[in-house]
């Protein structure tokens, strides 16, 4: 498939998306264009999301950090004048840190002490070293099933969490993120969420992002307050790269 083809492809898939997105706002009583599309660009090439960028999205999600950080130096070079914002949504290991702290915009998936304090170093460390100018944002990964071996801090653990992230100078505090877990019906894990950031933003006005919902359930997310969704199959579809 050409260039030509493929942006065909994906402005079709994003028209789509935003017809379920406006239909979802309305239907919650909320104004269209009220909900944010993450395009989850993992395991899809830089071409698409140069592509993707023409049509005019700037947030890309990638949860590997050693496929993300070359695809973001290879669509600075296909798309110069593009300016993206990228954030992480996968379980992120601590030794990546200081990589992350070059390239990425935010991070959605903070969810131990110990990785907020391994982000803020990073994060200090590529200011002095002149890598980027301006906090990291974060989101506190929420676990709604409390799973073992799953991302995500337990709901209980969220305000200690969200306190420590906000006495850093080197980030900056935006809210919550969350999965649906299976074992659980969508409506009630968002509820759940909301809830739980209703918490967060009382204590921390500024916290008000909601990152919540993906191609399957982001109607639920949005009637439950969803302020940002990350959406991967509906808007790229299946293909993926050879060698992610």
């Amino acid at each position: 498939m050409n260039d030509e083809e493929r942006r065909a492809e994906l402005a079709e898939s994003l028209r789509a998306v935003r017809q379920r997105l406006d239909a979802a706002c309305a239907a919650a009583g909320r104004p269209a264009g009220d909900v944010e599309l993450l395009a989850v660009t993992k395991t899809f090439p830089a071409r698409d999301v140069a592509l993707l960028t023409d049509l005019g999205l700037t947030a890309f999600a990638e949860n590997r950090e050693q496929e993300a950080r070359p695809k973001v130096a290879e669509l600075a070079e296909l798309r110069p004048d593009a300016a993206p914002r990228w954030h992480v949504v996968g379980q992120l290991q601590r030794n990546k840190a200081r990589s992350v702290a070059r390239w990425a915009d935010v991070v959605e998936s903070a969810d131990s002490p110990r990785l907020v304090e391994a982000l803020s170093g990073a994060v200090r460390n590529a200011w002095d070293a002149g890598e980027r100018t301006r906090p990291l944002e974060i989101l506190v990964q929420v676990n709604l099933d409390e799973a073992a071996g799953r991302g995500g801090c337990a709901p209980a653990e969220v305000p200690a969490l969200a306190e420590l992230v906000a006495t850093k100078g080197e980030l900056d505090l935006r809210g919550v993120m969350a999965v649906a877990p299976q074992t659980t019906p969508a409506d009630v894990a968002f509820d759940t969420l909301s809830l739980i950031a209703g918490r967060l933003r009382r204590e921390f006005p500024e916290a008000g992002v909601i990152s919540a919902g993906m191609s399957g359930d982001l109607e639920s997310a949005v009637a439950h307050g969803s302020t940002r969704v990350r959406v991967g199959t509906a808007l790229l579809g299946g293909r993926r790269l050879i060698s992610p």
